[in-house]
C-alpha cells in the first residue's frame, strides 16, 4: 500500500460535468537524492504553512484497529499550534476500515471525500459516500468506515471534542455533497467568492464549521480578517496568495495552512483558474477562561 500514492481526482462512472473537483493530495512517494530542500513549509507562532511537497511516505502515520490505512496528520492539539481540533489526511486501500474507530464519547467528526468510495455507517445506517461527499458524526453515536472501491479510497477526517452548552442538543447526523449545495455568495463580489456550508449557521448545537470555500480568478478577501476562530485550511485546486500575520505566502492545491486565532488573514486569487479550499473554524461557544475547559 506505501507504493500507491493516492489519487488526486479519480472520476469512476460520474460524468465530467458533475464532479466539482478536482481535489488534490498528497504526493507521497519520495523525491529524488538531487532534489532541493528549499520549500514552502514554514511553522511560527501565529500560522503554519504545511506544503503538498512535504507530505511524503515517511511521514505518514498508523492508527490501532484499522486496516488497510495510513494518514497524513495535517493538525492536532499542541502547545503553540491547533488547540481546538485535529485534522488528517486518510488513505485507505482496497478493503481497508474500521468497525470501531472511536472509543471517546465527547469527540464529533466530519469526513469529505476526495476520491474513491466509502461506505460510512452511523448508528446502523449505511451512506456509499464519493468525491465531494461530506459526512458529520455527532459526539457519542456508534460508527464505522470501510473502503468499498478497488484501489484507494481518500478522505479528510476532523476531530473535535463537543463543548455542551445550556439547553443545546447534540447535533445529528449529516451526509450530504458539495454538488447538491448551493454556495453562499458573499455580498458585493459579483460572484468571485462563494462558500458551500455542510452545517447550517444558524444551528447553534455546532461548535465547528467546515466549508467550502471558492474564490474565481480576481477574487479576494479585501481586508486583513482579524477574529476569534481558530483555522485549518486545505486547498483542493487552484493557487492564490495568502496573508498570514504579516507574510504574504503564495499556496496552491495541497497545501495545508493553520491559522491561529487572532492571526491577520487576507487572500488574493490571481488565477488563471478558481481557487478552492476546505476551511475549519471554531464557533459558537464562549471562549474558554482556563486551559482545556
Amino acid at each position: 500500500m506505501t507504493d500507491q500514492p493516492p489519487k488526486d481526482a479519480p472520476t469512476g462512472n460520474v460524468p465530467e460535468t458533475a464532479l466539482p473537483g478536482p481535489y488534490a493530495g498528497p504526493v507521497a512517494g519520495l523525491p529524488p537524492q538531487a532534489g532541493l530542500t528549499t520549500d514552502t513549509a514554514v511553522f511560527t507562532e501565529a500560522y503554519a504553512v504545511i506544503p503538498r511537497t512535504v507530505m511524503r511516505d515517511i511521514v505518514t502515520s498508523f492508527l490501532p484497529g484499522w486496516r488497510g490505512m495510513r494518514m497524513w496528520m495535517l493538525a492536532r492539539p499542541l502547545s503553540g499550534f491547533a488547540e481546538t481540533f485535529s485534522q488528517y489526511i486518510v488513505e485507505l486501500a482496497e478493503g481497508g476500515g474500521c468497525d470501531t474507530p472511536e472509543d471517546d464519547p465527547e469527540i464529533q467528526h466530519a469526513f469529505f471525500v476526495t476520491g474513491g468510495e466509502m461506505c460510512l455507517t452511523i448508528d446502523g445506517t449505511e451512506h456509499l459516500i464519493g468525491p465531494g461527499g461530506f459526512a458529520y458524526v455527532p459526539p457519542g453515536m456508534p460508527w464505522a468506515l470501510r473502503n468499498t472501491t478497488p484501489g484507494n479510497t481518500g478522505f479528510h477526517w476532523w476531530r473535535k471534542r463537543w463543548q455542551p452548552a445550556a439547553g443545546i442538543d447534540r447535533p445529528d447526523p449529516i451526509v450530504t455533497r458539495e454538488q447538491d449545495i448551493a454556495p453562499s455568495m458573499m455580498p458585493d463580489t459579483d460572484g468571485a467568492w462563494g462558500t458551500a456550508r455542510f452545517m447550517d449557521p444558524a444551528d447553534l448545537r455546532h461548535d465547528m464549521h467546515i466549508t467550502l470555500v471558492t474564490f474565481q480568478p480576481g477574487g479576494s478577501i479585501p481586508f486583513a480578517e482579524t477574529h476569534v476562530m481558530e483555522h485549518g485550511l486545505f486547498v483542493l485546486e487552484g493557487k492564490a496568495v495568502y496573508r498570514l500575520n504579516r507574510d504574504w505566502v503564495e499556496v496552491g492545491a495541497g497545501d495545508f495552512m493553520w491559522l491561529r486565532a487572532f492571526c491577520p488573514q487576507a487572500c488574493y486569487a490571481g488565477g488563471p483558474g478558481r481557487f478552492r479550499y476546505l476551511l475549519y473554524k471554531d464557533v459558537n461557544r464562549h471562549a474558554p477562561l482556563w486551559p482545556n475547559r
